[in-house]
């Protein structure tokens, strides 16, 4: 079996590392990998977002399989354009992958199937939203509602840092495109616990539950890490 792993970052060098214990017969390439998948298998010097090459890197190298890592090229239908070729793939099409591109998305998505989530209202224009914030109870969120790296949410204490927020996604573009459209949900306390969930469609597999930390300080202190920077709070 020869398996590409598509991606550089640590999601990908551990599941380079998970599929060499487990399969150690097993062919592994990464593009574009990084140095610890380099002692796993063969980097290829192509980026994650790069759907042609990859397609024609899976034929020169007779791929068997592809697992695609990072979320922005599943949202840009990589998953798509190698089932098209008739590749095999782990990964969601552009559709379901959309879940995870789109906040905004996300919450019609629990709202409609009546799963709890935070209160929220989503804004794509600045009046609007600053009118929001204004009346809404302190702290608050705001969240950019595209992909940013994990970097896109904010938690606001007060009003006028949520106003300075929403400025600098909607206005001064300080998370590109993933600002030009806001969420701003109400601030839930308590631990965050994710679980995730595999499916064909058909079936579906629960995998083991985790948790993320995420504030800068210990003891849960301090703002998400990097997000506050880009936007000068």
């Amino acid at each position: 079996m020869r398996v590409l792993v598509v991606g550089g970052g640590g999601r990908e060098h551990a599941l380079c590392w998970a599929l060499k214990r487990d399969t150690p017969d097993a062919e592994l390439f990464a593009a574009p990998g990084n140095p610890g998948t380099a002692q796993l298998g063969t980097n290829l010097p192509i980026p994650a977002s790069a759907t042609g090459e990859l397609i024609a890197a899976i034929s020169e190298h007779k791929i068997d399989f592809t697992i695609v890592g990072p979320e922005a090229p599943l949202a840009a239908g990589l998953a798509d354009a190698l089932r098209a070729v008739g590749h095999a793939v782990f990964g969601p099409n552009a559709a379901a992958a959309r879940i995870e591109s789109s906040k905004a998305f996300a919450k019609e998505v629990m709202r409609r199937a009546r799963i709890a989530t935070a209160a929220s209202q989503t804004f794509t224009a600045i009046d609007p939203a600053l009118a929001y914030i204004k009346r809404h109870a302190e702290p608050l969120v705001v969240k950019a509602s595209g992909l940013a790296a994990g970097k896109g949410a904010v938690v606001c204490a007060r009003r006028t840092e949520a106003a300075r927020a929403a400025r600098a996604m909607l206005v001064e573009a300080a998370f590109g495109d993933a600002g030009h459209e806001i969420v701003i949900e109400d601030f839930l306390k308590g631990e965050e616990l994710s679980v995730l969930a595999l499916t064909d469609g058909e079936y579906l597999l629960l995998l083991p539950a985790a948790q993320d930390h995420k504030r800068l300080g210990e003891g849960d202190t301090g703002p998400t890490p990097v997000a506050w920077a880009p936007i000068a709070l």
